[in-house]
């Protein structure tokens, strides 16, 4: 028996391979390419249910009511608002990295000033006009109910607060006021806007004064009192001032809260390398302001409704309270037994740990 033939059945028809003009099976019963069909492994046409191949069903239109638009409405309001989400967790990110790079440069100095050194000076000056350019892209979309709609998006202004009260005390040995902060981020987002729109401006091309032909005499005083009408219809509409946006109470109790352990770690660093507390030795030191900052959260009644977050950050709050405490004790009591640049062991004292 011949090989492919079994019980004198015939062997099954193959599909050949075309030639190089025709690289597509071509089909020995037909002559015809096999494309556009699904075969089986003899290479030829399926069959659905017995049947030749159903015809493809006809699209069916959208069916359009009185309730369509309403809900392509509600549609393009949600994918507006989840745009505008992202949009604002971007731009939070790169604020938040902004200002941790703006603590850790004043983290760098050693005694309160009313002058920062130059160097760290000009570092926080750069990055509060990264943040002023941010702000400004941020503020359209948080006017109104939306600034408390994404709040959780606006985390960045929690640290932008912790960085700019760090710095105020740096300088003034002094809390900042909430409606300072406030104002502080409105002139931040203020300047901004003008300094985008000012970029703009520049960005404009300019006509190429090789390439224009020179107006004729006719030409040019008709050029001229346009160019006068235009500048008079600028001046009679009012400008309109850019959008700005400021902190809330939340944001400014948060950021008073993350300063304690910037304070603590100031302290900590600068006792270690000049041999004193920071502050004025005379009439108040660092410690006395970080007892009057815990006393100051103590009193305040806890906020309805975030419990959970406030409990911690007042947790670690009396952390960074205790450990300044302490250096001032072992100051004060071994300071002369103390070599320079000493730096205490202040993880023993943690939670729970109280004396009996």
């Amino acid at each position: 028996m011949e090989e492919g033939k079994m019980d004198g059945a015939p062997a099954p028809k193959r599909a050949k391979i075309g030639s190089e003009n025709n690289p597509k099976p071509i089909d020995n019963s037909t002559g015809n390419t096999m494309s556009g069909f699904k075969r089986d492994r003899h290479g030829n046409e399926k069959r659905f249910n017995n049947g030749p191949r159903p015809a493809p069903k006809p699209k069916v239109a959208v069916v359009r009511n009185a309730y369509t638009p309403m809900f392509e409405q509600l549609r393009d309001e949600l994918d507006a608002h989840h745009d505008r989400r992202d949009r604002l967790g971007k731009v939070s990110r790169d604020i938040t990295g902004l200002s941790k790079k703006i603590i850790f440069a004043l983290q760098r100095v050693r005694t309160i000033n009313p002058d920062l050194p130059p160097q760290i000076q000009a570092e926080v000056d750069s990055r509060l006009a990264e943040i002023s350019k941010l702000l400004a892209t941020m503020a359209p979309d948080v006017q109104g109910i939306n600034r408390y709609r994404y709040s959780r998006s606006l985390m960045c202004l929690e640290e932008l607060a912790e960085a700019l009260t760090f710095a105020h005390y740096l300088k003034t040995q002094t809390l900042l006021k909430p409606d300072e902060l406030s104002a502080f981020v409105e002139e931040l987002t203020r300047k901004g806007a003008v300094s985008e729109d000012g970029a703009k401006d520049k960005d404009e091309p300019m006509p190429d004064a090789g390439n224009t032909p020179a107006p004729a005499s006719g030409e040019q005083e008709t050029t001229d009192n346009d160019n006068k009408l235009a500048e008079k219809e600028e001046q009679r509409q009012p400008k309109l001032e850019p959008l700005t946006m400021s902190t809330t109470e939340d944001d400014y109790f948060y950021g008073v809260f993350d300063l304690s352990g910037e304070m603590m770690r100031f302290a900590t660093t600068s006792t270690a390398l000049t041999g004193k507390m920071a502050g004025a030795e005379d009439e108040r030191t660092i410690v006395e302001d970080m007892h009057e900052l815990g006393s100051f959260f103590e009193m305040l009644p806890m906020k309805a409704g975030d419990r959970k977050q406030w409990e911690k950050k007042l947790d670690v709050m009396r952390q960074s309270v205790r450990k300044v405490e302490r250096l001032g004790y072992d100051r004060m009591i071994r300071g002369s037994e103390r070599p320079q640049g000493w730096v205490p062991d202040l993880t023993a004292d943690q939670p729970g740990d109280d004396e009996e």
